[in-house]
């Protein structure tokens, strides 16, 4: 029998319907389908950076010094040995190293506006009790009191090793930095929970929430005695003979110290193929290190650049290192003055006015256990890409930014003019739960701002999920905005 003829007619009429779709409909790409050889080398030799800075700055003040020393590298200068304003100037100012404000001058005056970045580089955590030290007199076990810092789920951080990380300003006023954990013949610490066979009754019977209990979150931290016949505790008085001997404390410098515990775990490659990232603390160092190597590597923009970095977030941005401090005007008032040292306080207010933010902050990936929290028409996922977040808040927008259209066209323009794979979402089903970030706090300077950060999975725990392509597209977003945004 002959062949039959295809129907010409239809074929085109399928082709016109793709070309229709694909001119009219909205879909996010997964970023890794198609990656040329040349880029994926690129993409995991970044990661390899930034694994090494979440492995070695797990609180703020380290996340701070590390970068500043990063931007240093790059030839960046304090902002006290600028003597003018030249176009392409890249100098940082610190506050209480905890914050650090990143100046890249435009080819116009700042007075005209600044595309800026904010981001935060504190990290949900255990702070240490101001007096923290007791020795159990049953069990001769010595233990610290802590106090969680940020939104928790408490029973994460049982039975798994911690390092302690922080700083002690002893009565004498000399400053002392500890890190205790990391290396490999150093001791670790841990929270002890109750084993399944007493559980049943007593802790099975609580909520989830309440597996561990706030005061329930105490580390183990000795168990010798010391030799010392008339001593009471002796082996907490064991302990403190050790950070005497160590570091030169006695135990009231508890009260003027501030040590905070963390995984003592390195970040780790996840998956057989190696394309994602485990690791502490990457909410929100993901966004504090993408956007320092954007302002680093990128040319010399139209309009000033800035990226902050903020302390205090995960509670409530408080503070004098957190986003409602005056560091932001008082960087920004350093930076004006290198073009006219008597410039006037409305011309600083006007400047912000003019100036466009990206809040850089994650938004929450697809987990596949647990889909029912998103709706998923308007959920992320990990490999499409950065997020760009329109409003966050909860129950009604409540507490939310929530940019305007106008700023996200923008924003969205600059993205798809250089190609970079994003994808737009909220945060969890309306109802379900909702969180926040520091953008509502720069909006009151009368900027437009819009929330703009990679997705992660198990988000606040000790080892939240990244993957390694969004790392990479956050840098292009970060670089594009800067540089482009007028």
């Amino acid at each position: 029998m002959p062949a039959k003829k295809k129907p010409v007619k239809k074929e085109k009429e399928k082709e016109k319907e793709k070309t229709l779709e694909s001119k009219l409909a909205y879909n996010a790409k997964f970023s890794w389908e198609g990656l040329s050889k040349d880029k994926e080398k690129k993409v995991y030799a970044l990661c390899e950076e930034y694994m090494h800075f979440l492995s070695e700055a797990k609180t703020e003040r380290e996340a701070v010094v590390f970068l500043k020393d990063m931007l240093e590298k790059a030839g960046a200068l304090p902002i006290e040995k600028m003597k003018a304003a030249r176009p392409g100037a890249l100098f940082y100012t610190m506050n209480r190293k905890k914050n650090i404000a990143v100046f890249k001058l435009g080819k116009r005056p700042l007075s005209e506006g600044l595309n800026l970045i904010a981001a935060h580089v504190d990290a949900p955590r255990l702070d240490l009790k101001q007096n923290p030290l007791y020795e159990d007199g049953e069990t001769k076990l010595a233990l610290l009191r802590t106090h969680y810092y940020g939104g928790i789920k408490k029973y994460q951080w049982a039975n798994i090793p911690l390092a302690i990380h922080g700083c002690v300003s002893l009565a004498n006023g000399k400053h002392i930095d500890i890190k205790i954990g990391e290396a490999e013949d150093d001791p670790v610490f841990t929270i002890t929970d109750l084993l399944p066979h007493l559980a049943h009754k007593k802790q099975e019977a609580r909520k989830l929430s309440e597996g561990l209990r706030g005061e329930e979150l105490q580390i183990l931290v000795g168990s010798r005695p010391m030799d010392e016949k008339k001593a009471k505790k002796k082996v907490k008085l064991w302990v403190l003979d050790y950070l005497n001997k160590k570091y030169g404390m006695v135990e009231e410098d508890f009260i003027s110290s501030e040590f905070e515990l963390v995984p003592a775990d390195k970040a780790r490659d996840v998956g057989f193929d190696r394309a994602l990232i485990g690791a502490y603390g990457q909410d929100d160092r993901i966004c504090s290190f993408t956007a320092i190597k954007a302002i680093m590597d990128m040319p010399t923009p139209e309009r000033a650049a800035l990226v902050l970095l903020f302390d205090k977030e995960e509670t409530g941005s408080d503070g004098p290192t957190g986003v409602k401090s005056r560091f932001l005007m008082n960087s920004v008032g350093c930076a004006m003055s290198l073009y006219d040292k008597n410039y006037r306080d409305s011309e600083l207010r006007v400047a912000l006015e003019r100036s466009y933010a990206l809040s850089a902050d994650v938004n929450a990936g697809i987990n596949p256990l647990f889909k029912d929290v998103h709706e998923e028409q308007n959920a992320a996922k990990l490999g499409y890409g950065i997020i760009v977040t329109k409003f966050t808040g909860s129950g009604g927008k409540y507490s939310s930014n929530d940019a305007n259209a106008e700023f996200v066209g923008k924003v969205r323009g600059i993205l798809n003019k250089n190609k970079v794979p994003w994808q737009a979402a909220e945060l969890g089903k309306v109802d379900e739960g909702g969180g926040g970030t520091v953008a509502k706090f720069l909006a009151e300077h009368n900027m437009d701002v819009l929330d703009c950060g990679p997705g992660l999975i198990s988000m606040h725990s000790p080892f939240e999920i990244s993957s390694k392509i969004d790392v990479f597209h956050c840098v292009e977003a970060y670089t594009a905005f800067m540089c482009e945004m007028k």
